[in-house]
């Protein structure tokens, strides 16, 4: 019988990881703007991945929750088929506004785009029914029923990505028991046992999981 060799840390895969990927100038200023607002913006990697699944299952109705300063949007719209429309929402007026300019500025047309300011549980329970093909979940505020929502609003088939899932390793540590650490260990401990996901969870950035509506 023979057993599996346990995985050798040959150099940095995660710093590789986040290399791959390559942001353009739109992308890398919005990521300076939400650096100087403290918006979470989606890192390199996740952006990459982001984009790809966009593409890979030709997402032309997408809805994400935490804008950010629009480095997410701009992948999206990066990966997306051109007729693909996106809303984002958040509860800082600030982070919407940012997204906003820098969308703009890269020439998305604003008739693809609506970024919605406000208390993030009511907005989202006004989502449409089997409406999106794709989810984006980042905020940990009300993530716990934002995800319980996530089934609703996506179609058959559609897919949730929840970034920083892991907050950097603070999810898989137990003696971690803040609020925000304990809702993305909730989320996705639902999504896991929940037989109508197909779920995977990928350690890039912050870690992301990815499931999928059966």
């Amino acid at each position: 019988m023979t057993t599996e060799k346990p995985l050798s840390n040959r150099g940095d895969m995660s710093a590789f990881a986040e290399n791959f990927p390559h942001e353009d100038f739109f992308m890398q200023q919005a990521r300076k703007n939400g650096a100087e607002i403290g918006a979470p913006d989606p890192t390199i990697g996740v952006g990459g991945l982001i984009n790809f699944v966009a593409g890979l299952i030709s997402a032309k109705s997408i809805v994400e929750i935490g804008t950010g300063s629009g480095v997410s949007g701009l992948w999206i719209f990066n990966g997306a088929p051109k007729d693909a429309t996106f809303t984002s929402i958040d509860s800082e007026r600030e982070h919407s506004a940012s997204a906003k300019e820098i969308l703009e500025e890269a020439g998305i047309s604003a008739q693809r785009f609506r970024l919605i300011t406000g208390n993030i549980v009511e907005v989202v329970g006004k989502l449409a029914d089997s409406n999106y093909d794709l989810m984006i979940v980042r905020s940990p505020i009300d993530m716990v029923d934002v995800v319980q929502e996530s089934y609703r609003l996506l179609k058959p088939s559609g897919v949730l990505i929840i970034d920083n899932a892991l907050d950097g390793g603070k999810v898989a540590d137990p003696t971690q028991r803040d609020f925000e650490t304990i809702a993305r260990r909730d989320s996705i401990k639902a999504i896991k046992e929940d037989s109508r996901w197909s779920s995977s969870l990928i350690p890039i950035g912050g870690g992301a999981l990815l499931a999928r509506k059966i």
